[in-house]
């Protein structure tokens, strides 16, 4: 099941590659869009705004056990496309200590300061016990969320993106039952709804953790790599830290933007909750591509197959931009359609803030598309603090602009929803010149 990214097709390898690992991501967005919907559906406006900000604020909490589990793929990466067995077995070990500690110490702090960061997002009265409940009962399975990842994250690696895949499917067919079940059947509100995702969560993260250790025998672990090395720490430590700075920081952005969607009441709180569902699920084959170009980047990299990289580099960017547009028409087109989806009843202000949202991002889909692009190659290539500056300049622009003129009467919610795609054109402008100086360059401190 591994796969030598480093030979063959370009084009071919990077696409064979990438297309498990979006459907993968997609069943997975089937978790929180089935908590939506069935949230939506039975429990109403309020308890969808609820599930709506606590994704959110998961999203950036959990960001930071994933940010870590694919700093740590791409030092995976690097030592399998270099043929160096025995760096990959010292990384796995010292990455799973580590991110498994940080992953325990973030689920503490979490159930101790969960109501002063309800109040500091400025949860409305009526939301605020059923998001914190939603909250506290997610956050008791996260380190199911880490096994995922971690496991998830070394299997694709090595070339193996299938096997997520599988895990995700059963795990996804099992939540939406489970969803339906507790929230319709048994009436446990938005309690249920979380309990079905933890528990489809475990069956993903033990499965895929099960399988890796039993039916992979390359990556099983002896005792000669069991120990920590000064020089194998500090590598997965760096590496990881900055793609968790990376990705901590886009999704804090987001849940800043989040607290000033909270600030103009439940009806903006449900169409933003509702809409970036469906933003999420437009733009994530593109989101998933990157993460694949990243880790193709990454062994191309380790096995010093420079010429490789800059062929795929301008072969990315037509794909990605070309797959954006087209989803842009798409969600274009059928915005409204797509909000009632979530909805009840008709609902036509939440319809209506939803559809606004989606025609103004909609429309740039193809920035973002070329921004996850940028992130993968600069993880890819040993400079993730460069993904680190794209992500800070794309979100500090957006929060930036957002907080500027949305409390302007003339602007208002409109400003949140056209700072973002300004955000990722900034950010994208600087990517591309970055990559045009460094082209040229690329590899020659080891040729």
């Amino acid at each position: 099941m591994e796969k030598n990214l480093t030979e063959g097709s370009i084009l071919k390898a990077m696409l064979i590659f990438a297309v498990p690992m979006i459907l993968g991501n997609l069943l997975q967005q089937v978790y929180n869009i089935a908590d939506t919907m069935v949230v939506g559906r039975f429990l109403g406006a309020e308890a969808l705004a609820a599930v709506g900000s606590a994704y959110t604020l998961m999203t950036f909490l959990t960001s930071v056990t994933i940010g870590l589990c694919m700093g740590s793929g791409a030092v995976f990466s690097i030592a399998y496309g270099a043929g160096n067995e025995q760096e990959l077995k010292k990384s796995m070990w010292v990455s799973f200590l580590f991110v498994g500690a940080v992953t325990v110490l973030m689920n503490v702090a979490v159930f101790i300061w969960t109501e002063p960061v309800l109040h500091l997002l400025r949860i409305p009265k009526e939301v605020y016990p059923l998001m914190y409940t939603y909250i506290r009962i997610i956050f008791a399975g996260i380190m199911f969320t880490f096994l995922y990842n971690y496991f998830s994250c070394l299997l694709r690696a090595i070339g193996n993106s299938v096997v997520s895949l599988w895990f995700l499917a059963v795990s996804s067919v099992l939540n939406i039952i489970l969803d339906i079940w507790f929230v319709a059947g048994m009436n446990r509100g938005v309690g249920g709804a979380a309990e079905a995702t933890v528990i489809a969560q475990a069956v993903s993260g033990i499965g895929i953790a099960g399988y890796t250790i039993w039916k992979v025998p390359f990556l099983r672990l002896k005792k000669e790599h069991m120990h920590m090395e000064r020089e194998t720490l500090n590598r997965v430590v760096q590496y990881s830290m900055l793609t968790c700075a990376q990705q901590s920081v886009m999704n804090f952005g987001i849940l800043m933007i989040q607290g000033l969607v909270n600030s103009f009441g439940t009806v903006i709180m449900a169409a933003f909750a509702v809409a970036v569902k469906i933003d999420t699920l437009a733009y994530m084959p593109a989101q998933e591509f990157g993460n694949a170009f990243s880790l193709f980047i990454s062994q191309n990299y380790g096995a010093k197959r420079y010429d490789r990289i800059r062929k795929a580099s301008g072969l990315a960017v037509k794909v990605s931009a070309g797959f954006c547009v087209a989803v842009s028409v798409l969600v274009w087109i059928f915005a409204a359609p797509l909000i009632r989806i979530f909805l009840s009843g008709a609902e036509p202000e939440i319809v209506c803030a939803g559809v606004h949202y989606l025609h103004i991002e909609g429309a740039f889909y193809w920035g973002i598309g070329c921004l996850f692009l940028l992130y993968g190659l600069y993880r890819g290539i040993e400079r993730p603090v460069m993904s680190l500056i794209l992500t800070v300049l794309s979100l500090g622009t957006r929060v930036a602009l957002a907080y500027l003129f949305a409390p302007m009467p003339q602007f208002g919610v409109s400003a949140i929803w056209w700072a973002i795609p300004v955000g990722w054109i900034l950010a994208d402008l600087a990517g591309f010149l970055y990559y045009k100086r460094i082209r040229n360059r690329l590899g020659a401190q080891h040729d």
